[in-house]
């Protein structure tokens, strides 16, 4: 019928936050549907799986421990990444800088002698300084060379690694028990607050609402916001960009460095290849989650750490590790699809004679 019109796809450069959350729910309703569809193919109950990952994430005490301590690292780490995000640069090497803060930590646990409270606040620090030290050298790459940050902080992850390696399985390693692969423990623990969950959990909490306070608070957070939005705007209203830029970098790794150590006092108590457990790279999907949010930062790390968690639940329950990531991939691979339909919407398109009427 000539009078009808048809329907396209028009894509809208602002939505809101509610349609990408609406987007999102609904997104992860479609990777669970099309999940359930695959395990009951292969042979699995898909309601007794999903009861299961619910009774033991969600509805049990030590569920919600395992749960609390998997948040710890990817809050932090994902607000690593996008506390660089709001310049307008990726930190892709928050696990190297998660590396080497817990080998600062460890290096200060091991080796230096005092009252447990002073010898935690002095680990914290070498956690923080060992992560913003090691994302120094493409600080100053990218404010004095324009060096691409993307490559310089990715190449120094597998450096940190393995430089852990070395000392966990060389130098530092516990020669008391015969472990091959990881050092002494650390004598200095994060208190627990509820069953094995400790402080640290409460400080990765605080992380993102103190650093979203100052941003929108403070002087140097409009510095920042404006800086991200438009440098040379920003560098005409006479913000030194360069500074606020090498300031925010450096800021980044030592959030990094601080979830190293929080790693290592809280919950692993040594240092040992692989103690990452590629958290730093988690990150990078949590700040993606979080959309340049640092409160958004909080929601994504608990979707994570569900989705991780659930990861476990389902080995146990007899899937291979390959079945799990591949689910993990497609819940994670739609809600990334969402993201973009988001920002689509269908309208009715006039007529080609009365377009070309109209133009």
């Amino acid at each position: 019928m000539s009078g009808l019109q048809s329907l396209r796809l028009v894509r809208v450069s602002a939505v809101s936050g509610r349609r990408i959350l609406a987007a999102r729910v609904l997104s992860f309703i479609a990777a669970l549907a099309v999940g359930a569809i695959v395990l009951a193919a292969c042979g699995f109950d898909p309601l007794h799986l999903g009861t299961q990952i619910i009774k033991k994430s969600l509805g049990s005490r030590f569920g919600l421990e395992d749960l609390g301590l998997l948040l710890t690292p990817l809050i932090l780490t994902g607000l690593a990444v996008t506390v660089m995000m709001k310049i307008g640069l990726w930190n892709i090497g928050a696990d190297g800088q998660f590396y080497i803060g817990a080998f600062a930590a460890t290096a200060i646990g091991l080796f230096v002698k005092g009252p447990e409270p002073f010898m935690l606040l002095l680990c914290f620090i070498a956690g923080a300084a060992g992560g913003a030290v090691w994302i120094l050298v493409p600080t100053l790459a990218r404010a004095y060379g324009k060096v691409d940050e993307i490559i310089t902080t990715l190449l120094l992850n597998f450096v940190a690694l393995l430089l852990v390696y070395y000392v966990a399985t060389g130098p530092w390693r516990d020669r008391t028990t015969g472990t091959v692969a990881s050092t002494g423990r650390v004598p200095y623990e994060m208190p627990d607050f509820f069953g094995s969950l400790h402080w640290g959990f409460v400080i990765a909490l605080i992380a993102p609402v103190l650093f979203g306070l100052l941003l929108r608070y403070t002087k140097w957070g409009y510095e920042i916001r404006l800086t991200g939005a438009n440098p040379e705007a920003a560098h005409y209203a006479g913000i030194p960009v360069r500074r606020r830029m090498i300031t925010i970098m450096l800021l980044s790794g030592a959030i990094a460095g601080i979830a190293g150590m929080l790693e290592v006092t809280g919950t692993v108590h040594r240092l040992q290849g692989g103690i990452s457990n590629n958290y730093g790279y988690l990150g990078v999907m949590v700040a993606v989650l979080a959309r340049g949010s640092p409160a958004g930062v909080i929601a994504g790390a608990l979707l994570m750490a569900i989705i991780l968690n659930a990861g476990i639940i389902l080995q146990t329950q007899g899937l291979t590790t390959a079945a799990v990531l591949a689910l993990t991939g497609l819940i994670m691979m739609f809600t990334a699809v969402a993201d973009q339909f988001a920002h689509y919407r269908l309208v009715r398109a006039l007529p080609q004679a009365a377009a070309t009427a109209a133009g």
